[in-house]
């Protein structure tokens, strides 16, 4: 059925590229209006290139492809103020606010020299950063509003996010994601009586910058000098039950869909896997218990 989100105004963080990019033009295909905000820098720690304003630009063309609406605005989550003054922008021009999308994060695994810092650089994006997301919001959102976190599955998962040498970075990105369900759970508890929902995705791995990286690879194959994609694409379908590599972005743009629709009018606080079956097969997830 098209126009699940028709005439609704989306505030997704983390938009210029990969994941985020992928909810902004889903989004859009089902009739929403998108507030579309990115750090559009480098972020020292992290091992592999963040976006760019020109990849917020392109996000910004396809999702005029479908005659909507969009305000991209360049703001790092890590700043709530950068954020707010974002927000207003697209406030001013869209006159309303019914989902967010808090998605931006960072991986910044243990390459080179890894220092504690990088484990306050993963929390103060991934965690902080979703927060202020939501701060800025909330005074916008009315009834029936939206609120919907990129999580983990692999945060769910022993030797993986906390595996020592993938270095403090990762441990942040870990101890975020996993802070982050409780957090959601809470705040759906407060925003109840007021009809607005509060949900949070868990991916696999995804096709997206974050998996496809030396960092990442030399991790699934350790044994190898310099892997490529080919050599850990094995290793990365042993993660899941399902035998595929990874998900696309749209396979978690499609969950995203369904939170910000009134499909899910009465869904909240839930901690929603799309994990191919990972968190079942992997030791220690509740198959292997």
């Amino acid at each position: 059925m098209a126009g699940r989100v028709e005439g609704k105004v989306a505030f997704i963080t983390g938009a210029a590229r990969g994941q985020g990019r992928s909810h902004a033009v889903r989004l859009a295909e089902e009739g929403a209006d998108i507030i579309a905000v990115d750090i559009c820098e480098q972020i020292e720690s992290n091992p592999y290139p963040l976006a760019t304003e020109e990849d917020l630009a392109e996000t910004a063309k396809l999702v005029e492809k479908f005659d909507r609406r969009i305000v991209t605005v360049k703001a790092d989550v890590r700043d709530r103020q950068q954020l707010k003054s974002a927000l207003d922008e697209g406030l001013a021009a869209l006159g309303r606010l019914d989902v967010v999308v808090a998605n931006a994060g960072i991986l910044p695994m243990a390459m080179g020299d890894p220092h504690a810092s990088d484990f306050v650089d993963a929390v103060d994006v991934d965690l902080v950063g979703v927060m202020n997301a939501v701060a800025v919001a909330m005074p916008h959102l009315g009834k029936h509003a939206s609120v919907v976190i990129t999580g983990s599955t692999a945060a769910m998962l022993p030797n993986t996010t906390d595996n020592p040498a993938m270095g403090p970075g990762s441990a942040g990105y870990g101890w975020a994601k996993k802070t982050l369900m409780g957090y959601a759970e809470q705040l759906a508890l407060h925003l109840a009586p007021e009809f607005i929902r509060v949900n949070v995705i868990h991916p696999t791995n995804v096709n997206t910058h974050l998996l496809h990286n030396d960092g990442l690879y030399s991790m699934f194959r350790p044994d190898l000098e310099n892997p490529t994609r080919e050599d850990v694409e094995p290793a990365f379908t042993m993660f899941q039950a399902m035998p595929i590599p990874y998900v696309e972005p749209v396979d978690i743009s499609n969950a995203v869909l369904f939170f910000a629709s009134d499909d899910s009018r009465y869904v909240t606080g839930q901690q929603l896997r799309v994990d191919a079956g990972s968190l079942l097969k992997m030791p220690g997830g509740p198959a292997g218990s």
